[in-house]
């Protein structure tokens, strides 16, 4: 592991830059301000190494960061509506920053939200992994939200090509907390290529229909017979312009597909996805409910990269009938999500059951 300065922010703090690299050659840059997955080298078919995240330049870049790329966001990541939500009968209301359809809504956290802010981080090691575990504490009241909150997120680089995301939380009253890893991918390793050609599975016979605002109605619908259906591997391309509802409201898929029953937390294949010309595989895991599957539709290249974030239902603190999100005192959120890196020129493998 290397860690290295990398500027300061323009308060004038210091931020550093940390470096894994595995024995097959994979590295993994991760960045102290919004503990940022900053770029994921891993090899194609035959062995040429590039950057598989949608990156930016410098500091200065990731400073500003508008599309998220690579940050930890939270402390809600995805969309809340309105900004409003009711705990125990004390009614809370957050920045509005984001208003998809016209329809103002709180997304990733609020203004600045996790993913713009310092965290500090502390080289980690385990057998077969080496990592960087960043810590942040939010005070109550930080954008709005109730309780003092301490949040840690790991990222280990394993002897497996596995990079794995490990966030916890507790706080000192209720609070909602979903803390999402934001990476953009292209397995290509050229961002000038569109992600429209991957060929993409998911784990998922059902997804969360939306308004015109990308709010959940709060009913699930199945995928079958439908441009969301992606329980076999389909090009991300092949669909995205039908004459489809959910489509045109995201102007291609910005969606969230269920994954888990309600309590079961169980780690599991959630997706895999490939890219023929490199032959680069990416297969995801998690223990949450459901993955928001983003095609880069409003990216300034359209469709650049593609984000697969697994995480809790979007406006979850507004949904009864969604898994809870609400963190008390004394409980401990955790959220892991494990990314895994292979090639192959020939087949995509199937997911785990399917």
């Amino acid at each position: 592991m290397e860690t290295s300065p990398y500027g300061t922010t323009t308060d004038g703090q210091t931020v550093r830059l940390f470096t894994l690299t595995n024995s097959s050659g994979i590295e993994v840059r991760l960045c102290e301000y919004g503990a940022i997955v900053a770029s994921v080298k891993t090899p194609d078919c035959s062995g040429k190494f590039s950057n598989i995240t949608l990156a930016k330049d410098s500091l200065e870049g990731w400073l500003e960061n508008p599309e998220y790329f690579g940050a930890t966001v939270g402390r809600y990541g995805n969309r809340i509506s309105k900004g409003k939500f009711s705990i125990d009968g004390t009614n809370y209301e957050l920045a509005n920053n984001n208003d998809p359809g016209g329809i103002p809504c709180h997304l990733h956290g609020g203004e600045k939200g996790f993913s713009h802010v310092l965290w500090n981080g502390q080289p980690v090691i385990r057998p077969k992994a080496s990592g960087v575990c960043f810590t942040y504490y939010s005070d109550a009241g930080e954008e709005g939200y109730p309780g003092n909150l301490t949040a840690k997120v790991t990222y280990w680089l394993t002897e497996d090509n596995e990079l794995i995301f490990e966030a916890t939380a507790k706080t000192d009253a209720p609070t909602p907390v979903n803390l999402i890893n934001h990476t953009y991918w292209n397995l290509s390793g050229k961002p000038t290529k569109t992600i429209l050609d991957h060929e993409l599975q998911l784990n998922a016979n059902q997804y969360l229909p939306t308004s015109a605002g990308l709010i959940p109605t709060g009913e699930k619908e199945e995928v079958k017979g439908t441009p969301m259906d992606f329980t076999k591997p389909i090009r991300i391309g092949e669909r995205i312009k039908n004459n489809f509802e959910p489509l045109k409201i995201g102007n291609g898929y910005d969606h969230c597909w269920v994954l888990q029953e309600k309590g079961s937390g169980d780690l599991r294949t959630t997706a895999i996805v490939h890219d023929p010309k490199s032959g680069r595989i990416l297969e995801v895991k998690t223990d949450q409910p459901g993955v928001q599957f983003y095609s880069g539709n409003f990216l300034s290249r359209k469709h650049a990269g593609f984000c697969l974030e697994t995480q809790a239902f979007p406006d979850s603190p507004n949904q009864p009938d969604f898994p809870n999100t609400i963190l008390r005192p004394g409980e401990t959120y955790s959220h892991t999500c494990v990314f895994k890196f292979s090639t192959s020129s020939h087949y995509l493998p199937g997911l785990e059951g399917s």
